[in-house]
This record gives structure tokens, sequence and C-alpha cells, in this order.
């Protein structure tokens, strides 16, 4: 019997991707045997509804410029062009139909602040069921902490210690805001591109 695939989801806005989110999903690629890592740019993130965000079409060419040179790096509309919010719960749903996909393992990359809180997202008891969590360290959070949550969960949680690059979305925004920058914290075709754009200046 064939070993099945394991492919790895990165969820998120991406608003800006940066080398950060590039180098968890490099490191979970190698860490696990993954066959490929899917990015999957939120169409709309309901955790954000009262934040301004960049277009979905323009977070999702900046995914695309991100990831073209790596082999296993792709990226997924399916949270884009599905209306409404976007909930990892349609994701997975969608991912498991596809016949592309059939008898995978799914992984789902993500920092170990977000993992601590998958009891809030939608649907979580069915979420646990149809992937395995990869918890990315982040600075300030210790993977300690996944011993409080419950037994069910835990058992499908997957430590990733990286090296940490105190990047994050939030901070490249305010940098370009002020003037500030973003060299060697995106690809230099994401930095061109928001710098084209215009991008995160107001």
């Amino acid at each position: 019997m064939s070993e099945r695939r394991k492919i790895g989801i990165m969820g998120g806005t991406f608003d800006p991707i940066h080398n950060g989110h590039l180098l968890a999903a490099d490191e979970a690629h190698a860490a696990l045997g993954l066959s490929e890592v899917i990015f999957v740019p939120t169409g709309q993130p309901p955790h954000k509804a009262n934040q301004k965000v960049t277009s979905a079409e323009e977070r999702y060419i900046m995914a695309e410029m991100a990831t073209a040179n790596c082999p296993y790096f792709t990226v997924s509309r399916i949270e884009i062009d599905r209306a409404g919010e976007s909930y990892t719960i349609d994701t997975l749903r969608t991912l498991h139909s596809m016949p592309e996909y059939k008898d995978v393992l799914f992984y789902f990359i993500t920092g170990l602040d977000a993992v601590l809180n998958i009891m809030t997202w939608k649907n979580p008891e069915e979420i646990i069921q149809m992937c395995s969590f990869v918890a990315v360290s982040r600075y300030g959070y210790s993977h300690n902490r996944v011993e409080l949550l419950p037994q069910d969960l835990r058992d499908k949680i997957i430590p990733l210690e990286i090296p940490l690059l105190a990047i994050s979305s939030t901070e490249l925004r305010e940098r370009i805001r002020t003037g500030r920058s973003i060299k060697f914290m995106v690809p230099a075709a994401v930095e061109q591109f928001i710098m084209k754009k215009s991008l995160y200046k107001h």
C-alpha cells in the first residue's frame, strides 16, 4: 500500500505576505515530508471585519509573486472566489471534496498563537477531524500552553520550532506607512508590487 500524500495548508490574510510566512512553510515542508504547501489567502476574514484589508485580488497576486520560484508552493483561490466570510472549516471541506486531494493527509500550518485559539473557530471539533496542525513557534508564546487544550486537539498538534523572524504583516504595514524600508523582509517582487500600487500608505 502506497503511503498517503501529505499536503500543507498555509492560510492567512497575507496583507502582505512576507518572508516569515515562506520560512514557516518551507520548514514544515522539510520537517514533515510534505509534497506541497498550498497558500490560501483569505477572502473575507471574519476576525478582521472592522479593519481595513487590502483587496483579495492584490493579496492573491502578492502570494503568487512570493511563491513563484518554489516548485512545491502553490496558491489557491478557493477562499477568494467563495462568496461570504472565509472560514477554515469551509476550506477544508472543499479541499477534501476535490478529486486531486483524495486520500490526502492535510497539515494546517499556522502560528502557535492561532493554534491556542482553535476552540474559538467555527466548527472546531470538525476541523480537528479533518487535519493536523503545525504550530509554528511565535515570539512571546510557549509551546507549554498547548497542555491547556483539549486532549483530542493536543493529539493533532505538531510543534515546529523555526528561526524566529520577528516580522509581522502589521509591522510591515506600519513601516510602509511611516516611510521605513521593508527590504529583505518580503520577496523583492512583493516589495516592488507594494510600491507600484502604493499599498499601505494610508
